[in-house]
């Protein structure tokens, strides 16, 4: 634990009310599976003010990998080492055939078009569950940029990219740079990898086929924090604000068309692959959907999250200075809607008395 973490802080002494927070818990515990509360840790002004008793159980987290993936590419583009707009096949010279127009841009906003040899549908498994996803397809889903398809192989990909710019493992450089300077317990979290491509280790980028994010609430939270805190941590500069900023805020506009075999959502989930008006690089965020409607209606517009499969979530809410982490492993049991969500978030935010 951090200096200022030492010790948890009584709601009231955060500016909430103890009674209404419990209320607003007791909802998520009656409208999740039996994981409900155990794995929930919701931080305020840096100080813990609600902890699950299982907060420090490992496992993983599969989507939310893809906010750490992200958080790479913010790295290196702080180091002055590639852009937004560097074409991916700079690095991955394989891309270049069928796929030469691909940014880094593009891999981080889901609008890349990148298909893996491998993608065809596996049961109702279709936004690209290829076990080789670093041998592309020679006919693209799209034109880059041109629609937006939620899509995994493209994600593992990008992560076989940004090992090439970085010359290491995408967990080696996420560890020294951030994990370890925040005080991410070593021995509770770590990420899955491909095993070596072309003699570099490479991690997933996505988190399918076992290869995620494997971590704690408590660690998860501190992640949280350091974006909440603008990429530093106590007083310490280890992401550039800009970055933050831009990683969420909604890139991709609502009016893109949208492509991929899914339309309406991943079967058998409660949550939309379509990330149109909510999708930043790599992080969903509380924009205005293409529908016309707030992704959480009763929740600030500056709230975004890292959200995975098995009710793995994570939010992160400015104006009420907060980070909401809930794990779990029960999404068979009883998924966690963005419904849900709203309105448990909406309950600690009626918790708040000093908003």
């Amino acid at each position: 634990m951090s200096d200022e973490e030492a010790t948890d802080l009584a709601p009231e002494a955060a500016g909430m009310d103890a009674g209404k927070l419990a209320a607003a818990v007791r909802y998520l515990e009656e409208h999740s599976g039996p994981d409900g509360a155990k794995e929930l840790l919701i931080v305020r002004h840096d100080r813990a003010v609600w902890r699950g008793p299982r907060v420090e159980k490992v496992h993983g987290i599969w989507s939310c990998t893809k906010s750490f993936t992200s958080t790479v590419l913010g790295l290196l583009i702080d180091d002055g080492r590639c852009g937004l707009d560097t074409p991916a096949g700079q690095y991955v010279p394989e891309l270049d055939a069928h796929y030469p127009g691909v940014t880094l841009r593009h891999f981080a906003t889901m609008t890349s078009g990148y298909r893996a040899i491998g993608d065809e549908p596996q049961g109702t498994y279709v936004h690209g569950p290829s076990k080789t996803p670093f041998v592309p397809a020679p006919e693209p889903l799209f034109a880059p940029g041109t629609l937006y398809a939620y899509w995994d192989s493209a994600m593992n990909q990008f992560a076989h990219v940004l090992t090439r710019i970085a010359g290491e493992p995408i967990a080696a450089l996420f560890k020294r740079r951030i994990a370890d300077p925040i005080g991410m317990n070593p021995h509770r979290w770590s990420w899955g990898d491909f095993g070596p491509v072309d003699g570099l280790l490479v991690n997933g980028g996505s988190g399918n086929n076992g290869k995620h994010v494997q971590i704690a609430a408590a660690e998860m939270a501190r992640f949280g924090r350091l974006f909440l805190n603008r990429g530093s941590w106590a007083g310490r500069p280890l992401l550039s604000p800009a970055w933050v900023a831009a990683a969420t805020t909604v890139q991709v506009p609502a009016s893109t068309p949208l492509g991929g075999p899914l339309e309406h959502g991943i079967a058998g989930s409660p949550f939309p692959i379509d990330g149109r008006g909510v999708y930043g690089f790599n992080w969903w965020l509380n924009g205005v959907a293409a529908a016309g409607a707030r992704r959480w209606p009763d929740v600030p517009a500056d709230a975004y999250a890292a959200s995975g499969y098995n009710n793995n979530d994570m939010f992160v809410i400015p104006e009420w200075n907060m980070v909401v982490v809930r794990l779990g492993l029960d999404q068979k049991e009883c998924p966690i809607t963005d419904a849900t969500y709203n309105t448990f978030l909406g309950k600690i935010g009626a918790a708040l008395t000093d908003a």
